[in-house]
C-alpha cells in the first residue's frame, strides 16, 4: 500500500467533509438535542455516508453514465442549487430554516447526510480515491474518514454543552454571527458548483 496516496485521497475526503463547518449547519441540533440522541444522530448520518461514498468509489462513473445515464455535471448543478437554497434562507431567518428543512429528529439522519454531507465534491473525491486505490483499502479509508469526522463534530457539540452554561449569551451571538457567515460561503460554493457543473456539461456533447 502507498501511504502517501492513502493518506493524500482521504485527507481530500476530510477537508471537504469539514466538521469545522458540519458543526455550524448542525448548530440548531446541538442546541436542542442531549448527547446520546445527538451522538445517535450522527453516527446513522455517518452511516449512510459511509456506504454512498464507498459506493462511489468501488463504481466509479458507472453510477452516473450506466446507471442514472446522466452526467456528473447535471448533479454538480442540481447540488449547487440545493446548497443555494439552504444558504439563502440561512442568511435571512437563521437556524430556524434548518429545522424546517429538516424535519423532525428522529428523521433528520438522512438529511445531514445528503445534501450536507453527501455532495458533488465529497462524491468527486469518494471517486478518486476508488480509482487511485485497492477496493478494500478505499472502503477502510472512507469508513475511517466519516468516524473521524464524526468523532470531531462530537467533541465540538461536548466543548458546546460545557461552555455554554457559564458563557451562554455569548455562544448564542457566536453562533449567529458564524451561522450567518457560513451562509455566505456555502452560497458562494454552491454558484461555483453550478456554473462548475454548466461549463462541464457544455462542453460535452
Amino acid at each position: 500500500m502507498d501511504i502517501q496516496i492513502f493518506i493524500s485521497s482521504l485527507m481530500l475526503l476530510l477537508m471537504l467533509l469539514n466538521p469545522f463547518l458540519l458543526i455550524l449547519y448542525l448548530v440548531d441540533l446541538v442546541q436542542d438535542l442531549d448527547m446520546g440522541e445527538f451522538s445517535r444522530v450522527m453516527f446513522r448520518a455517518g452511516m449512510i455516508s459511509s456506504g454512498v461514498f464507498s459506493a462511489f468509489a468501488l463504481l466509479g462513473d458507472v453510477i452516473f453514465e450506466d446507471l442514472l445515464q446522466a452526467r456528473f455535471a447535471s448533479f454538480q448543478i442540481f447540488g449547487g442549487i440545493i446548497f443555494l437554497l439552504i444558504g439563502i434562507q440561512f442568511v435571512f431567518t437563521g437556524p430556524d430554516a434548518l429545522r424546517k428543512i429538516r424535519g423532525a429528529p428522529e428523521h433528520i439522519a438522512g438529511s445531514i447526510a445528503m445534501p450536507i454531507m453527501i455532495g458533488p465534491g465529497t462524491v468527486s473525491a469518494s471517486i478518486l480515491a476508488g480509482s487511485r486505490l485497492p477496493p478494500l483499502q478505499a472502503v477502510v479509508g472512507i469508513f475511517l474518514t466519516v468516524l473521524v469526522t464524526v468523532a470531531v463534530v462530537l467533541l465540538l457539540k461536548w466543548f458546546h454543552d460545557f461552555v455554554k452554561p457559564r458563557n451562554e449569551k455569548l455562544i448564542e451571538r457566536y453562533v449567529e454571527v458564524m451561522g450567518r457567515v457560513t451562509a455566505l460561503v456555502v452560497g458562494t460554493y454552491s454558484i461555483e458548483m453550478i456554473m462548475q457543473g454548466l461549463a462541464s456539461w457544455l462542453d460535452k456533447p
